[in-house]
């Protein structure tokens, strides 16, 4: 895949809604984009802890695991639903972020099933076999670190332009909102782990 292909299907991933993005659009709501800014850090070394390992070691070796893919998928299940109950019971406020914290966005980046994605299917494995096959991934994994901040911020301005009005004025159905979009996104990743979906 060329990196401009490449750029393409990441951005395109990256900006799908999902539990990092909900996370990152709550906080932008909550705190502000400035006070959000460090969660960037905390998503891009979530994404980054699963892909690199999967890129240089686990590629070749998941690929005949069905298990494997399914535990992670379920794993990622059930870290959303604890994010969206943790949304529904302590909506985040301005003067209390509540469960968006860069721990909570490192952890859910790490189980977000984009990252398998990304680390299985759109950055070509690392080969060390000979030297005139090897193939070291550092520009993907470049670009990708770019695509993230990016993106993230998008997300981050999003939530701080759009959104913050609703959870300044009314903070409770603001995160029973977005813990309804995490019960639904979870719901459908438990689906697609068992094949209902």
């Amino acid at each position: 895949m060329s990196l401009s292909a490449f750029a393409l299907a990441v951005l395109l991933l990256l900006l799908t809604p999902g539990p990092t993005n909900t996370l990152l659009a709550v906080s932008g709501a909550a705190r502000g984009l400035r006070a959000s800014l460090p969660l960037i850090g905390a998503e891009l070394a979530g994404y980054l802890t699963t892909i690199v390992p999967l890129v240089f070691l686990a590629a070749p070796l998941l690929a005949d695991q069905p298990t494997a893919s399914l535990v992670i998928k379920l794993a990622s299940t059930l870290w959303v639903l604890l994010l969206a109950a943790r949304l529904w019971i302590r909506p985040p406020s301005a003067t209390e972020p509540g469960a968006v914290n860069a721990a909570t966005v490192y952890g859910t980046t790490v189980l977000n099933p984009k990252a398998l994605i990304i680390g299985l299917a759109l950055i070509p494995p690392a080969s060390f076999t000979a030297p005139e096959t090897l193939v070291v991934p550092l520009p993907y994994l470049a670009l990708f670190a770019l695509m993230v901040v990016l993106v993230a911020t998008c997300w981050l301005s999003a939530g701080a332009a759009i959104l913050r009005r609703v959870a300044t004025t009314n903070p409770l159905l603001f995160g029973r909102v977005a813990a309804s979009f995490l019960v639904v996104f979870a719901i459908s990743l438990a689906g697609r782990a068992i094949g209902w979906i």
